[in-house]
């Protein structure tokens, strides 16, 4: 996967097949759209694209409300190995501004989609809007493929056991605590990645060695604070053991994240990524 920072320095996009989101976590209905993305690129011997936003669009424009308290569900390092993984062409990563959101919907179409990309084919996901004050959406996207002639394709809302799958869905789990459910919508384990520092050797009192794991994002989403079942991933290495969480609600960075393990990793990599398994909490425990 091919990773770009603006629109100034790509490379040439073969027929490209482009969809634009935030994809805060790579969930289900983004797997629903990347797919059917690679499904139309290889009919037209294409290449996928997709544009996304760094800060959150609701950061940016709505920073003293809704977009104060807004908690994502992966870093960007994160979102970019996932969609990595996913078979992704070309990644193109906005710096989203305010001068950013200003440009229209038809600009947006017309400057970038086509200017920029020459774009075959568009995607759009379920209930999307673009453009200044949102106000693109799937039906003035397919208006403007007659006016340009390309494609455009809406991709459906996804459900899992009759409930909607979207990003606000999973850090509802999350923030619940419901890491199952939140691995049933994101159809991948909950992850946390980042800088990894030893705490403490195996002794009498226990037999495992304590690490830490230094946040990267600010807006991170955590869980509760408790332990949970993970699988440590250490370069190509798979350890089990537990990840003990504590929150800093006044400073996020500041999150207490340790785990521990019977098995030493080696830190020397530095970036460590933690699976979160399947665990339900008891809310009647004490």
């Amino acid at each position: 996967m091919k990773i770009y920072y603006d629109f100034e320095h790509l490379e040439e996009i073969r027929n490209a097949v482009v969809t634009t989101g935030s994809f805060d976590g790579v969930h289900t209905g983004h797997k629903a759209i990347l797919e059917r993305l690679k499904k139309l690129a290889f009919d037209i011997d294409g290449e996928t694209v997709l544009i996304t936003f760094h800060p959150h669009p609701r950061k940016v424009l709505y920073p003293d409300t809704y977009g104060k308290d807004l908690r994502l569900i992966t870093s960007p390092r994160e979102k970019i190995e996932l969609l990595s993984r996913a078979g992704l062409d070309h990644l193109i990563i906005v710096n989203f501004t305010k001068e950013f959101s200003e440009i229209s919907s038809v600009s947006f179409v017309r400057d970038i989609l086509l200017q920029k990309l020459r774009a075959r084919k568009i995607i759009t996901g379920y209930n999307h809007h673009f453009g200044h004050n949102r106000e693109g959406d799937t039906e003035l996207m397919t208006q403007l493929g007659k006016q340009y002639t390309f494609d455009v394709e809406e991709i459906p809302e996804q459900e899992i056991q009759q409930e909607s799958v979207s990003s606000v869905s999973i850090r509802s789990a999350l923030l619940e605590g419901d890491i199952r459910r939140a691995n049933l919508y994101l159809d991948h384990n909950y992850i946390i990645t980042g800088r990894c520092s030893s705490l403490k050797l195996p002794s009498t009192n226990s037999p495992h060695f304590l690490y830490g794991i230094q946040l990267e994002e600010e807006a991170k989403l955590l869980p509760p604070d408790g332990r949970y079942p993970v699988i440590i991933i250490d370069d190509d290495d798979k350890y089990p053991g537990h990840c003990f969480v504590t929150n800093n609600r006044e400073t996020p960075l500041k999150a207490s994240i340790r785990f521990e393990t019977k098995e030493a990793v080696n830190c020397q990599s530095e970036i460590i990524t933690l699976l979160f398994q399947d665990y339900t909490p008891d809310h009647n425990a004490h």
